[in-house]
């Protein structure tokens, strides 16, 4: 009987030990946010007061008039997990003030709020609050003190969580060179758009001059620490024009909005926790872990217009015919096309009947210049009935694992040929393992001549993204029908791995471009 005792009170001991234990594990590790706290008195708030906190790494410059009642201030330090912009660095720590009696300040009077940053850096860089009814981090108006590793930014909020963050693509301290343009205070910039001006001081003498950016350049791969260019005009206020290069450091002005009045990419809700997509269906996918970085329905099916024609080529060069082959044009290939369109609504090589070229013509014309007529040309002279080839694209898909796929034809004219875009990332992988299909998927252009006529055709790629250099492509298609809207695939190489982002049912050209690159740009910051 005691020894049952001894052993029910052993337990009952090591179940008190363990549950102290966890307890004082979870106070050991709990987060702690520093406090400041100050009153300001009415005599005070009258005379104006910079209330510092946290080593002077916060300062509100509260001059005569932003109170008007006497208040205590809050200030703490946020060291909880938060999330932050996925686009923009944080180089500071997380803020948070408040004046505590409401009705100490009515927004009519902003006031100066001076961060310190610790993180060096030469990108520009702007004070943030958090908004929480859209969820987003916003921009205020910011001046970067360089040298001092501090900004000032106007505010008009009695409360307010705040960071410094930067911008990882947009420099504002490196050289600058000179060129001959318009002759006049204007400059090139690769980051801000036309019609923002800039300030730009030479970091050597002071000397600034006030330049509206007119044109773009220079080109980072090239020159990775080239600012700006600056017309010779505005150049000479700095320097010699002997010098060729100086550094410089800018302090933007005004920052134009592009069309859709984005700044720099934001709307005026602010930034983002992640991409903000409006396509039907959009993925990010890393190809080397077999990840999925971002998805929106990325399982859903709908019509892939265009894209059918990865598929196509690859089944046809599965057939290892040589390039180099001379094939005559049949006008009765084009008739497949006009059983899901109008003849002119179809994209098509302008070829008359019995026109030669080689398959690497045909190829190129189906992948650069999105041409259906010469996709179904590519499927006559394949060796498999018409019927054979679409079920081979069908048996090719599916064994990749693209479950949700479906070709009826091989162009993409039918809206019946469906996808997912996660299905389609899988499909990008296994159709670019051919060399030639992810050479031509890419070619700007595209130029031959038909061998029996010496006519010259000369094709351009639809993906706009690939003639801005900005990025390493080695993959891409786009496509559009009414019923699929705009669709875009387009694959970036990194080392040895890739990212893949597929876009699906866009509502413009520009829409699927512009997210395209925003998810770009995602997977960089997330691989």
């Amino acid at each position: 009987m005691w020894k049952n005792f001894y052993f029910i009170l052993f337990v009952i001991l090591l179940v008190i030990a363990g549950n102290f234990v966890y307890a004082e594990g979870e106070t050991e590790k709990e987060i702690i946010n520093p406090e400041y706290f100050i009153n300001l008195d009415k005599n005070t708030v009258d005379r104006g007061y910079t209330v510092s906190a946290f080593d002077d790494s916060l300062k509100l410059s509260l001059i005569p008039g932003t109170l008007n009642q006497a208040t205590g201030v809050e200030m703490i330090e946020i060291n909880d997990d938060m999330e932050m912009p996925w686009n923009l660095d944080k180089i500071s720590r997380i803020y948070q003030f408040e004046f505590k009696n409401k009705n100490a300040y009515d927004n009519h009077k902003p006031f100066y709020i001076q961060f310190s940053y610790g993180q060096e850096t030469n990108n520009y860089k702007q004070v943030f609050f958090y908004d929480k009814n859209y969820s987003t981090w916003r921009p205020l108006p910011t001046q970067d003190f360089l040298e001092e590793k501090f900004v000032r930014s106007l505010i008009h909020l009695p409360f307010a969580r705040l960071a410094v963050l930067s911008y990882p693509d947009v420099l504002t301290v490196g050289r600058a060179s000179w060129y001959g343009y318009k002759g006049g205070n204007f400059a090139a910039s690769p980051d801000f758009p036309s019609e923002s001006r800039l300030r730009v001081y030479n970091r050597e003498n002071n000397k600034f001059v006030d330049v509206v950016v007119n044109d773009y350049g220079p080109d980072r791969k090239l020159h990775p620490g080239r600012v700006v260019d600056l017309d010779k005009v505005a150049f000479k206020k700095l320097a010699s024009l002997s010098e060729g290069v100086v550094d410089v450091r800018i302090e933007p002005l005004y920052i134009a909005p592009d069309a859709n009045k984005r700044i720099l990419g934001f709307s005026a809700r602010g930034a983002t926790i992640e991409p903000v997509i409006t396509s039907k269906s959009a993925v990010v996918f890393e190809e080397d872990g077999q990840t999925i970085l971002f998805n929106k329905s990325a399982t859903t099916t709908l019509p892939l217009a265009s894209l059918t024609k990865l598929v196509a080529v690859k089944v046809f060069l599965d057939t290892r015919p040589s390039l180099n082959k001379v094939v005559a044009y049949d006008k009765k290939d084009e008739e497949y096309n006009y059983e899901y369109c109008r003849q002119w609504e179809s994209a098509r090589l302008e070829l008359d009947d019995g026109d030669t070229l080689t398959i690497e013509d045909l190829v190129y014309s189906s992948l650069v210049g999105s041409a259906n007529n010469t996709i179904e040309t590519l499927v006559r002279v394949s060796g498999l009935s018409r019927d054979d080839f679409i079920k081979e694209m069908n048996e090719v898909a599916a064994g990749w694992g693209a479950v949700a796929t479906k070709f009826i034809e091989p162009t993409g004219l039918s809206p019946e040929n469906v996808s997912s875009s996660l299905d389609y990332a899988i499909i990008t992988k296994e159709v670019f393992k051919n060399p030639i299909i992810q050479k031509a998927s890419v070619s700007l252009e595209y130029e031959f001549y038909t061998i029996n006529t010496n006519k010259r055709h000369k094709l351009r790629n639809t993906n706009q993204l690939i003639g801005l250099n900005k990025y390493n492509i080695v993959g891409s298609k786009t496509g559009y029908l009414d019923e699929a809207g705009y669709c875009l695939m387009t694959r970036v190489g990194l080392g040895s791995k890739f990212i893949t982002t597929v876009i699906m049912g866009a509502g413009s050209r520009d829409i699927s471009f512009y997210e395209t690159e925003e998810l770009i740009r995602y997977g960089l910051r997330k691989k």
